[in-house]
């Protein structure tokens, strides 16, 4: 059935590599607040990317998550000073890996894989290298790009192009459905990783199947 797939296109953040794992940090700073900060800071960095988006006011993903930071800490009543900005976000270069993403990886090593990220560039090559898992992307692909967010049909366009397939061709895989379903619409097949068995959104559109962990991929291509 997928036997038509010859790369695997990841989403970074979530789906690689998890970024509330920077709860351990935020406690340190603000003890019993790391666990609200981390939560709320994800939230708010996500809303502002479709934000930036929809008003055509793109910043980089790094400038994004501090923005998203600062917002965060204020709605919590905490100081955040620039240091302890830094210290925070310094996370975001050396994230942790989810336990099932080196095996499934491992899994799909004859294939060629890439990242598609909002990540910028330098944060994706940093997290990657920290991970050890640099030998195991053909491309890390930024929206910085571009100049726009995910899910705009540009970015996926950027897989496209970079691997030089058909969309056919190009699996594409992310933990948020969102992001899943932005790639089916653009016409890759997707699949949606639900680790938490989440309650899929509704957005008139289905990713191609749902998988719970990285290892499922190998039996798909």
């Amino acid at each position: 059935m997928h036997t038509q797939i010859k790369a695997w296109v990841f989403d970074a953040y979530g789906t690689l590599f998890d970024p509330f794992s920077v709860q351990g940090k935020a406690e340190r700073i603000f003890p019993g607040r790391g666990e609200a900060l981390s939560q709320l800071w994800r939230s708010r960095q996500l809303e502002y990317t479709w934000l930036r988006a929809l008003m055509n006011r793109y910043a980089d993903f790094w400038q994004v998550t501090r923005e998203a930071l600062v917002y965060a800490c204020r709605s919590l009543g905490l100081s955040c000073e620039v240091g302890q900005q830094e210290e925070l976000m310094q996370e975001y270069l050396s994230l942790e890996v989810y336990p099932d993403v080196r095996v499934g990886l491992e899994a799909l090593s004859s294939q060629r894989l890439a990242i598609l990220s909002n990540g910028t560039p330098q944060m994706l090559e940093g997290v990657v290298e920290h991970a050890g898992l640099k030998h195991s992307f053909a491309a890390l692909l930024s929206v910085d790009m571009v100049k726009t967010y995910k899910p705009s049909p540009t970015v996926y366009q950027l897989a496209e192009e970079s691997l030089n397939l058909k969309k056919s061709q190009i699996g594409f895989v992310s933990s948020n459905y969102w992001d899943a379903v932005g790639a089916t619409a653009f016409g890759f097949p997707a699949f949606w990783l639900n680790r938490s068995q989440a309650t899929p959104d509704e957005l008139g559109t289905t990713p191609q199947a749902a998988i719970t962990g990285l290892g499922e991929l190998a039996g798909l291509s």
